[in-house]
């Protein structure tokens, strides 16, 4: 499901059709990856021409980096509404790993930006880690340090986090059969969700 925000009020009908355009290129960038999509399929897709879209986004690194930033503000707006309930312990830092579950499960997409660009996908296209990535790593490590054990390396630790809830998301699980199962069945969500925590616990010291 490809994330949507809803129109300002009062916006104009270019606006409308910009994010028409970042949508169906979120889709695009997330399946096929960066270096094989091309801006022809991006219009193709949208149902404009390439000229049009290059006058309201620009060519196709521009349109990519507005799918990043737009991924990125649903996620911060995310954050931003976990961090209203946050409190600095075990709980709190429960909060935060469920949202960015349930976040994920909800935008698949966004996952699968993140994994193609560590595949070598867009390595031309520098400097979006440092903008998009970094801000909300530094925010969950900075209000999580004092929550955990003193021997946690709380930044190397949200990362496993982020890399489990990505895998989960766009893997799925393998079951006993030895077949791969999407993340979408509740029971397998809850599973994941519980086993998360555990991990959560134990690696950053929160069960002593």
């Amino acid at each position: 499901m490809v994330m949507r925000r809803m129109s300002r009020e009062g916006g104009t009908e270019s606006d409308t059709v910009r994010e028409r355009i970042i949508g169906t290129a979120t889709r695009l960038f997330a399946s096929l990856g960066y270096d094989g999509t091309s801006a022809q399929m991006i219009a193709d897709a949208t149902g404009l021409d390439v000229a049009t879209i290059t006058d309201l986004i620009g060519d196709k690194r521009d349109i990519y980096v507005a799918v990043i930033k737009h991924a990125y503000m649903a996620k911060r707006a995310m954050y931003d509404s976990a961090f209203a309930e946050f409190t600095p312990d075990r709980a709190g830092i429960h909060l935060l790993a469920d949202r960015l579950l349930d976040f994920s499960v909800e935008h698949p997409e966004v996952a699968e930006l993140w994994i193609h660009r560590w595949l070598g996908d867009a390595a031309d296209v520098t400097g979006l880690e440092a903008l998009y990535l970094k801000p909300i790593l530094d925010r969950l490590t900075d209000a999580t340090r004092s929550a955990v054990g003193t021997d946690v390396d709380i930044r190397v630790a949200w990362w496993i986090i982020i890399w489990s809830v990505r895998g989960f998301v766009v893997g799925g699980l393998l079951n006993k059969e030895g077949h791969p199962v999407r993340p979408s069945p509740p029971v397998l969500l809850q599973e994941f969700r519980s086993n998360l925590h555990q991990l959560i616990d134990r690696m950053l010291e929160l069960d002593r």
